[in-house]
């Protein structure tokens, strides 16, 4: 029956960074800048720090200007959240963003809650998140809207379809969920624990596995044919190699077969990780053309 095909994350990601790029170039050509400010707490040689680094990278290779704010690890509730309330009231800043994590003693929320919704390019305030739901234009969860983006590339219509979300964290399944019903589709929301899970999956058309539990889902739960997006990260050790490595929350192999030619999955890692970094900028620019700080956003995406 032959294997399912890859939702190519790296390859749809290169693809939005080329659309950013040339609506970065329409800002710049208008006399206007997108600017994305990171806040990094004591953390620079870190994952964190490599990332914030690389963020800033690839904003330059797209025109972005990138301003790094790094506070030393001794940094408070107080510290942190006066430079997020600076960076609010400074018209040349576009987009912020708090890389996590914080130090112990700082809730996350308590911070991400204090930026302002227009400047919130990873839709984690509770107004982006609610406006997910009241189906308003907003700067939607990057790794959401990544995973909605994937399906639809595959060239779905998912008005009328079936969709089983496994997962229900406040910024990935439940907006998920929220963004696939904004497309007509009929949405169930489940978790590991949902009795009949296999029943719901096989049944579905749309498949998103966010529930962070490696090999979750199995061949016995997809029918063929159907779409199904991976979402899961976990960390786990090779029983081979004894070497640690990333997969997803799908049996990969098992599941391509049982989706066979006319399915789609897409992969752990090369899939959404990729996707959500270019939802990320893509939140950057549209911020940016949202606040009128360059051409206005008729062309602007909407989650």
């Amino acid at each position: 029956m032959g294997s399912a095909r890859l939702i190519d994350g790296n390859r749809l990601a290169e693809q939005y960074r080329e659309s950013i790029r040339a609506r970065v170039d329409r800002l710049r050509e208008a006399g206007r800048e997108v600017r994305l400010d990171a806040i990094l707490v004591g953390a620079t040689d870190n994952a964190a720090g490599v990332y914030a680094r690389n963020q800033g990278a690839t904003c330059e290779a797209l025109g972005i200007t990138y301003k790094l704010h790094e506070l030393p690890a001794g940094a408070g509730y107080d510290d942190i959240a006066g430079r997020v309330l600076l960076l609010n009231t400074q018209d040349e800043v576009s987009a912020i963003m708090v890389h996590l994590p914080l130090p112990d003693g700082v809730d996350p929320y308590s911070i991400q809650r204090l930026i302002a919704p227009e400047k919130d390019v990873e839709g984690v305030n509770p107004a982006n998140i609610g406006n997910v739901v009241y189906g308003r234009s907003s700067l939607a969860p990057c790794t959401a809207l990544a995973s909605v983006k994937m399906i639809e590339s595959t060239g779905i219509e998912l008005q009328g379809k079936v969709a089983v979300v496994v997962g229900a964290s406040n910024v990935v399944g439940k907006p998920i969920a929220v963004l696939l019903m904004r497309r007509d589709a009929t949405v169930m929301s489940c978790n590991k624990w949902t009795p009949g899970l296999a029943d719901l999956t096989r049944n579905a058309d749309v498949v998103v596995a966010a529930a962070g539990v490696p090999g979750l889902i199995t061949a016995d739960m997809v029918k063929p044919g159907a779409v199904v997006a991976d979402v899961g990260v976990n960390r786990v050790s090779d029983p081979a190699s004894g070497k640690r490595r990333t997969v997803g929350d799908v049996a990969f192999d098992e599941v391509s077969a049982a989706l066979g030619e006319g399915g789609w999955l897409s992969p752990v890692p090369g899939g959404v990780g990729p996707m959500t970094v270019a939802m990320l900028l893509l939140n950057v620019v549209e911020a940016g053309e949202r606040a009128g700080i360059g051409a206005a956003s008729e062309g602007a995406e909407e989650a």
